[in-house]
């Protein structure tokens, strides 16, 4: 599992980017929004990433902001929505505009999105508008610097094993009071205190 990615940023499509990392190259597909924020070919570049593993493929999603990435975990909780379609919905607009648009359930903004019909723009209004009213804006960004390197690491870790997120940060900040201070401590006292 690949939590994230520190590099030199190689090619760049619309779609994905090449990420060299010790020269191995990194296939990682990126939203509009990320692809956005990166800079040139060439240049020194660190995104976060989620791992998807399919029966014919291993798959790398990366992600400039912490809260893009938790939003496409919270997309992919919903009935229809793969990893490639939750990709699509966060290029269609920027995550805080999207995430506006679903607590307010405004099916006419979500239908906007290439790849979103009613049918979807209604079950993302359904089953995330409450957890995202519940979710502060700001939270993400909050948390990560709370967190540090380390503890936001293992929650990505926690969060690609399948937790959600706020059970993943509630995990680690456990074990980092705990005075673990390695990821691997880190991430192995989190899963401990967690056992299902």
């Amino acid at each position: 599992m690949i939590a994230r990615l520190r590099g030199w940023l190689r090619e760049r499509t619309p779609e994905e980017v090449v990420i060299d990392v010790g020269g191995v190259g990194y296939q990682l597909f990126v939203s509009a929004q990320t692809l956005a924020a990166l800079p040139a070919e060439g240049e020194e570049v660190e995104l976060l990433t989620v791992t998807h593993l399919r029966e014919d493929a291993l798959q790398l999603f990366g992600f400039a902001e912490a809260a893009e990435r938790m939003l496409f975990q919270m997309l992919q909780s919903v009935s229809g929505i793969g990893p490639r379609l939750a990709l699509g919905i966060l290029s269609g607009m920027p995550v805080e505009e999207l995430r506006e648009a679903i607590r307010r359930r405004d099916l006419v903004r979500l239908t906007r999105i290439p790849g979103v019909g009613k049918k979807i723009a209604e079950r993302l209004s359904l089953e995330l508008a409450d957890k995202l009213l519940a979710l502060p804006a700001e939270r993400a960004p909050r948390r990560d610097a709370a967190l540090g390197d380390v503890g936001t690491r293992a929650v990505s870790a926690l969060i690609n094993l399948q937790f959600r997120p706020a059970e993943a940060e509630r995990a680690v900040e456990g074990a980092l009071a705990a005075g673990f201070t390695t990821l691997e401590e880190v991430v192995r006292e989190a899963l401990r205190s967690t056992r299902r």
